[in-house]
């Protein structure tokens, strides 16, 4: 595990099923929002959305989309019935996150840490309830490390990831995901006001909103000294 004191990206999701619902919760930088699936034991029944910070102006419209999107839902995860990019992109996860946790009983929480890079050299992590699951090496955003994956770029991971099994292959996508949103990290703020979502990768940046969508919202850089951690209030 790097160094808990190192500059870099923090990222925690927390799913808590109860015998009737289930909550999956994020919080990162620049995100914090939530997904409540209400079920009967065998389909989704309601789903509640919540987004406390988000990066662009738009972002908000998508809690009527997902809710609209995950009812009715059987309790397994998704094979592509439903647009991801046609939802805000981290409240589509968090809702399969859910489906995918609703039969547990406790509570499982991930944690991942996307140093700063150093020379062009990053180390991501992801742990599953205080255990290490997985620790990559990247230079210059090409993996080196684990062996089956050098040399293949962070955005081209998918034919790699689809070879890997059960738990494992979901925490490979989860840790890609952090890597690539860390990379906002880099970006300085002044930029990042005038930038706007790729169009068409997620609900804010659809076309007629695309044009419209404006950066907003607070960052917070939980590897700072003394700041809490993510969802730990």
């Amino acid at each position: 595990m790097p160094d808990a004191n190192l500059p870099g990206f923090r990222r925690r999701f927390l799913i808590t099923p109860s015998s009737r619902a289930v909550t999956a919760a994020l919080e990162d930088d620049i995100h914090r929002m939530a997904v409540t699936l209400h079920h009967d034991g065998e389909s989704v029944t309601r789903v509640e959305a919540e987004m406390a910070r988000h990066p662009w102006d738009l972002c908000p419209g998508a809690v009527a989309k997902v809710e609209a999107d995950f009812a009715g839902r059987p309790l397994a995860p998704s094979a592509g019935s439903v647009d991801k990019k046609a939802n805000c992109t981290h409240l589509f996860d968090l809702a399969e996150l859910a489906l995918r946790h609703a039969g547990d009983a406790a509570q499982t929480l991930y944690e991942m840490q996307v140093s700063d890079p150093e020379d062009g050299r990053v180390t991501a992590v992801l742990r599953r309830d205080g255990q290490e699951r997985l620790h990559w090496h990247l230079q210059d955003d090409r993996m080196l490390a684990p062996h089956l994956a050098q040399g293949l770029p962070l955005i081209g991971l998918r034919p790699w990831i689809a070879t890997l099994a059960g738990d494992e292959r979901h925490e490979a996508r989860m840790l890609q995901w952090a890597s690539l949103v860390a990379h906002g990290r880099q970006i300085p703020w002044e930029i990042q006001k005038g930038l706007r979502a790729l169009p068409a990768s997620c609900f804010a940046s659809q076309p007629g909103r695309h044009e419209k969508c404006q950066r907003i919202g607070e960052r917070i850089d939980f590897s700072k000294p003394g700041a809490r951690l993510p969802l730990a209030d």
